[in-house]
């Protein structure tokens, strides 16, 4: 099985801490990592990271999150950033823009980052659309990990029982990325689908969500990026020139 973190938070200003991180993930079992980058990184930084990776066998994969305040300002940033990177995330704080990231296709990634389970907006109507437009829930765990010493509330782990079920029901996939930010936090696929128990998410699910989920989410951008690509199911074949 291929494993995907597509939130691995290797600093790109720091190449050293970011050497530790991704050699780590490789070191773990990964295959491919999607790593946060700003809108106005430069080609030369993506590409050290992108050869950082290739020197540890891994798959490097382009990603930016976005924070929006507003709708309009969530369009302007897909419409100015879809073809720039191979995976949209958007970081939704509101209500608003839980449903304006949910029902737009150019979203790959709905991401809910808030300990506070009242700060959380994913619920039917989001998983409605999300699972119109194809959008995926992600959920960091090593988030997780790192708030276990401070007690996380069973309120908590209570609405991210029920985001799941929601998810499941409405047939939205579920990408457990790490969101880690140090070697520390970073855990075997297996150990994270075991951490996955506490919110009621099984095995078999939580394998997939850690693999053919967010492959899934790089392989579609990446056909959508090609060449070749027109449409939704439609591709451009070139014949072979007679002699």
């Amino acid at each position: 099985m291929r494993f995907v973190d597509l939130c691995l938070c290797a600093p790109w200003t720091n190449l050293e801490q970011a050497k530790r991180l991704i050699a780590k993930s490789a070191e773990l079992g990964y295959s491919q990592i999607g790593v946060p980058l700003p809108a106005t990184i430069r080609e030369e930084a993506v590409s050290q990271m992108r050869q950082i990776s290739e020197e540890n066998g891994l798959d490097f994969v382009t990603r930016l999150d976005l924070a929006p305040k507003s709708p309009d300002e969530l369009l302007a940033g897909l419409r100015r950033f879809r073809s720039k990177f191979e995976v949209l995330a958007a970081i939704c704080n509101s209500k608003v823009m839980a449903r304006q990231a949910a029902k737009d296709r150019r979203v790959d990634l709905l991401c809910f980052r808030s300990l506070d389970p009242r700060k959380r907006f994913f619920d039917r109507a989001e998983a409605e659309l999300a699972s119109a437009s194809g959008a995926a829930l992600e959920i960091c765990l090593a988030q997780m990990l790192s708030s276990l010493e401070v007690n996380l509330s069973v309120g908590f782990f209570s609405r991210l029982r029920r985001e799941a079920s929601i998810a499941k029901s409405f047939r939205v996939p579920i990408v457990f990325s790490s969101g880690a930010s140090e070697p520390l936090l970073l855990r075997k696929p297996q150990d994270y689908a075991a951490l996955s128990l506490l919110f009621d998410v099984d095995a078999s699910c939580a394998l997939e969500a850690l693999s053919v989920n967010p492959a899934g989410v790089v392989e579609r951008n990446r056909r959508k990026q090609s060449s070749d690509y027109v449409a939704p199911g439609v591709r451009v074949v070139k014949e072979a020139r007679g002699r």
